[in-house]
């Protein structure tokens, strides 16, 4: 298993740079997972790698040994269609062995294409249809409260997914009940299936919509593990209200031709550029490492 970095340990260079280099080579896997299936989503799961690795490693108070326990920290990802890199840092994180990603969409496998918690451990709500997250985990929320819990609920959407209507319906939720255990992180790199989020449906300015729904709202950089693991250091020393967090990322990070391309939202990479790409996320990889 990989190292864990426990809530609250002082954010080193060295720390940072070894989540830094976590997420290159956990793209390495998803992209091995997505080429040897012929199936899955690459870009959205790139730009997600970092915040990924820092909820994982750093921040979520769960224990993978007892993927039930009630007190956990909740973590839902709303673009289940970028499973594949949730799958690889519960993976390497402990909830089941690293070799079980080979079998990612496969027929019967557990990894299947958009997450389902009875099945999966580690896996805290269902995702397919998008918009539904922000919802659920302010259900999760008021639940923790309820019970008098201090457990914490994190929600991960993607910038597409804002054109859903039921995501507002659950911020309105979030905001009425002050939620200060919610912390919804959008992963805002740009790009959805059909073209860049301003030619589809724009969201801009995206902060003052948040705000106005009466969260507090933090702006990232997305892929800077620095700014990823103070924002959340930030989102617990929030009271009264729910937490956005408006990561900006890039969809495909990490592989050049890849980048900002609508055309690697659900594209399957051929053998040149299986390799190509490979070596780029090697290369980071390592020169974070070094």
């Amino acid at each position: 298993m990989s190292y864990v970095y426990p809530y609250g340990t002082r954010h080193t260079a060295a720390m940072i740079d070894d989540l830094a280099s976590r997420a290159y080579a956990y793209r390495a896997q998803v992209l091995d997972m997505v080429y040897g299936r012929k199936s899955g989503h690459i870009g959205g799961a790139f730009s997600a790698a970092e915040i990924l690795a820092c909820l994982y490693f750093h921040h979520l108070r769960v224990e993978p040994a007892n993927p039930g326990w009630r007190d956990r920290d909740r973590m839902i990802l709303s673009k289940g269609h970028a499973c594949a890199m949730l799958y690889t840092v519960l993976a390497y994180r402990g909830y089941f062995p690293v070799a079980e990603l080979g079998t990612f969409r496969a027929l019967n496998s557990r990894l299947q294409g958009h997450p389902e918690p009875h099945r999966t451990p580690g896996i805290d709500a269902a995702a397919g249809p998008l918009g539904h997250g922000v919802a659920l985990g302010a259900g999760m929320a008021l639940a923790a409260r309820a019970e008098g819990s201090q457990r914490r609920t994190y929600v991960m959407v993607g910038d597409g997914e804002l054109n859903s209507g039921v995501i507002w319906e659950g911020a309105l939720v979030g905001a009425k009940f002050g939620l200060d255990k919610l912390t919804v992180i959008v992963d805002y790199n740009g790009v959805q299936q059909t073209g860049t989020t301003q030619q589809v449906m724009p969201t801009e300015p995206i902060a003052d919509k948040w705000s106005s729904f009466n969260w507090h709202v933090i702006e990232i950089h997305g892929h800077n593990v620095a700014e990823i693991l103070t924002a959340l250091d930030e989102a617990n020393e929030i009271h009264a209200k729910p937490v956005a967090i408006i990561a900006r990322t890039t969809k495909g990070k990490g592989v050049s031709f890849m980048e900002n391309s609508p055309a690697w939202h659900g594209g399957v990479p051929n053998a040149e550029q299986y390799a190509s790409a490979l070596a780029e996320l090697e290369g980071e990889a390592a020169r974070w490492r070094a």
